[in-house]
């Protein structure tokens, strides 16, 4: 096992770059980089650096030459021999060749396209621009090298056995968490931390730990790079970047209203009528679920990103009522700020009701709350959202009004379209 505290105390980022492989990403984006180099493969767009979290400044936390050198070494690297076979020939989710050899041969042959990063106060502006597959695969790595410099800067100044001590009270957090999960009845929990982890090697340590501790309730990880070296599922479906683009192409407001609809047409397409997970929320899920056609209530599940987990669920369950499916039957995902208390919480509310799983994020891969003077290591919240597609802006609602985004006349009109009334603002902690 890893040292953490000596590679931390002696790294050079030569030798530990934060980012070490394309596919140290999530699995969801490389099964929605698939579909979109099917269907939108000439969209262009562009996805901008967004730092919710504004008390906490970038710009002077993070060096600009090392931020420039982490992203230029992952403009150099492209997928490796081995990890191309893992795609090729691994089975995910009970399918063999996931991924098509159009695709492949594509993949195999991509150089991620130039970032443009400019200080803007006390903050960085970060974007990326070209054609939609090539961009998208930007997101991940840019936050995760935002996240790991950030910790970097507040670790560099400890000493040996200062560093010793903060990493054996993160495994001892960590691993109190697992004890405490152990005692969840028909568990299933998938880590999701890659894009706010504390690091690479720290997302790695979790992901062993929850697998020694939990055993078969931990049930993979959304990092392909991991559930490559350590032998697990890879866990993923798609994402709010989908309906937010196919929404900004629409030219009429009929067409702006059947755009989540026709995204999930194409999925359906795309995989066969596997990996059928609905993601409701990117224009208000109540609205979502009203509209949507009789053969979405056919999906396996729901997963629920934002608003309150338990009316989320409800409302889910609710659907499957109305549409004549047995909620028994199905699966709810819940993957928004996630701690222990709240999985346990939602397992027990759900139990015998609805087939439960968690995609357990920030939390899990970088909960240093509480361990250094000022909580200068306490996660924050940073997403890398697309803002354009073929010059159109695009447009977020959420059922949590906070985590909205776009300008404020598509707000407007999208609320007006979607049928968005009042919603219950939430705080946003990572």
């Amino acid at each position: 096992m890893v040292d953490i505290a000596a590679r931390v105390h002696n790294h050079k980022w030569k030798i530990d770059p934060i980012v070490r492989s394309l596919i140290d990403t999530d699995f969801y984006k490389l099964l929605m980089c698939q579909s979109v180099f099917r269907y939108r493969p000439d969209t262009q767009v562009r996805f901008s650096l967004i730092n919710r979290s504004k008390h906490i400044p970038l710009a002077d936390l993070i060096d600009e030459g090392e931020l420039r050198e982490q992203l230029d070494h992952i403009r150099s690297l492209n997928l490796t021999r081995g990890e191309s076979t893992w795609m090729r020939g691994n089975m995910f989710y009970g399918k063999r060749a996931m991924f098509t050899p159009e695709f492949m041969d594509w993949f195999e042959n991509l150089r991620l396209p130039p970032y443009h990063l400019e200080r803007v106060g006390d903050q960085y502006e970060l974007s990326f621009e070209g054609s939609w597959p090539e961009v998208m695969l930007w997101e991940i790595p840019a936050l995760a090298v935002l996240m790991e410099l950030r910790s970097r800067t507040v670790l560099h100044d400890m000493r040996k056995f200062e560093l010793q001590v903060l990493y054996a009270r993160a495994m001892t957090k960590l691993w109190e968490k697992v004890e405490r999960l152990r005692d969840v009845e028909d568990l299933r929990l998938a880590d999701f931390g890659t894009r706010r982890r504390h690091s690479f090697l720290w997302q790695d340590w979790c992901v062993q730990a929850m697998t020694e501790g939990l055993g078969e309730k931990f049930v993979g990880t959304s990092n392909c790079l991991i559930a490559k070296n350590r032998d697990l599922e890879a866990i993923g479906t798609n994402a709010h970047e989908l309906p937010m683009v196919y929404a900004a192409l629409a030219e009429t407001d009929e067409a702006l209203a059947r755009a989540p609809y026709d995204v999930l047409s194409d999925w359906h397409e795309e995989h066969d009528g596997n990996l059928r997970i609905i993601l409701p929320d990117t224009y208000g899920t109540p609205g979502f679920l009203e509209r949507a056609p009789d053969w979405l209530a056919g999906w396996t599940g729901i997963r629920i990103d934002s608003g309150d987990p338990a009316t989320g669920a409800e409302r889910a369950i609710a659907w499957w009522k109305a549409r004549g499916e047995d909620p028994t039957q199905k699966l709810v995902i819940f993957s928004d700020g996630l701690d222990v208390d709240k999985i346990a919480e939602l397992s027990a509310q759900f139990a015998g009701r609805v087939r439960v799983s968690f995609g357990w994020g920030t939390l899990l891969t970088n909960d240093f709350r509480g361990l250094t003077p000022d909580d200068r290591l306490a996660p924050f919240s940073m997403v890398c959202k697309a803002v354009s597609a073929d010059g159109r802006a695009t447009v977020k609602l959420s059922d949590n009004p906070r985590k909205a985004m776009g300008p404020k006349d598509q707000i407007e009109r999208y609320k007006r379209v979607f049928g968005v009334g009042e919603q219950a603002e939430q705080e946003v902690l990572v």
